[in-house]
């Protein structure tokens, strides 16, 4: 049991700190690309933390089979380094019981990675591109940035000098309109002041603006409209449904289930196979770990990334073709998976006979 806990204990350790390492540079790249579109004015900065927490999921069903195949390798790796191997071996250790040992942290990260892969990655990415849409189809006051030119979508275009002190209203407004299917004519706005409403029995958003004058002019006329307002109210829209986000990577794995199309197919199983991904892995690195004490616990680290990234990139080949109807669901990714099983199966046979000396 004291060694039971004590191998545990490396291989979490040592995982937790790999995953560590990995969302660090992951997140931090994605949250370098949503900041640069926060400073374009895409979407407001205050929702930067809740987009980086709806991609976590996301991120974690990748990074933790790796971060657990890594644990495995340098843990079990600096136990030969240190003879305590040997010292288990002396005792009765084999390596199915050593296997055996590693089946229950496999078994925990399996559950993480199968809760963040089944249910915890498609409803953050729901919420993300529900989120990103709803600030792509208005115009915030939030999102203004004084003194840029900023596109707003629906052919709008915004420019404004200055906030007051509240922040709440926006001075010496500037709106350019591209001819759209009601009307031929490209409109120019200009207003001393304005702000947004939102009617709340509608949920609609207006752009409301005073003392100020509007200029519209069609392409091949020579006339051109001018008016003169004190208040003009511009409709911004509505903010766009949350069932119109109708891909299958926002689809539950339920639905996935029960949808007989190739594409839903091929997005289930990537789903249900990186949980089975964690004990295949698992099986892979024990047998890889073992390393002479001369060459280092890194002898054998680059050689398994690559095995990992060939892993990874057949399912995802595979995940493919079931997509664009070249491999029937029937097969699926299965195959990949049994390949790779029997590689670590392969390996482990071999160290059983050779032992672990």
């Amino acid at each position: 049991m004291i060694l039971f806990r004590y191998l545990t204990r490396e291989v979490l350790l040592t995982m937790s700190a790999v995953a560590g390492i990995l969302l660090l540079v992951i997140m931090g790249s994605r949250f370098i690309r949503y900041f640069s579109d926060a400073a374009e004015g895409d979407f407001p900065v205050t929702i930067l933390g809740s987009l980086m927490m709806f991609h976590l999921p996301g991120f974690m069903e990748l990074v933790l089979p790796l971060a657990f195949f890594l644990g495995i390798l340098l843990a079990y790796g600096q136990l030969y380094m240190n003879s305590e191997i040997t010292v288990m071996v002396a005792c009765g250790m084999s390596p199915l019981r050593l296997l055996r040992v590693t089946l229950l942290p496999a078994s925990i990260v399996a559950v993480l990675v199968a809760l963040c892969s089944l249910w915890l990655t498609p409803a953050g990415a729901l919420q993300t591109a529900a989120t990103l849409e709803e600030q792509s189809s208005r115009l915030d006051v939030s999102v203004l940035a004084p003194g840029r030119f900023q596109d707003f979508g629906g052919g709008r275009t915004a420019y404004i000098t200055d906030f007051n002190s509240e922040g709440t209203e926006m001075q010496e407004v500037l709106v350019h309109e591209l001819p759209g299917p009601e009307s031929p004519h490209s409109f120019v706005t200009r207003a001393a002041s304005g702000h947004q409403e939102t009617r709340v029995e509608t949920g609609s958003r207006f752009l409301v603006l005073e003392n100020g004058e509007r200029y519209g002019v069609a392409p091949g006329q020579m006339d051109a409209q001018r008016l003169t307002f004190e208040r003009y109210t511009m409709r911004l829209g509505l903010s766009r449904s949350r069932q119109e986000l109708d891909s299958l990577e926002f689809a539950t794995t339920a639905a996935l289930w029960h949808d007989p199309n190739p594409r839903a197919q091929a997005q289930f199983q990537w789903r249900a196979g990186l949980p089975f991904m964690v004990f295949v892995l698992a099986l892979l690195a024990q047998p890889l770990s073992r390393v002479n004490p001369r060459q280092g616990r890194f002898a054998k680290l680059l050689p398994a990334v690559f095995l990992y990234v060939g892993y990874l990139s057949l399912l995802l080949a595979a995940v493919d073709a079931i997509g664009s109807g070249k491999l029937t669901p029937l097969i699926g990714v299965w195959p990949v998976h049994l390949l790779f099983l029997g590689l670590g199966l392969l390996l482990l046979w071999r160290s059983q006979r050779k032992g672990m000396r």
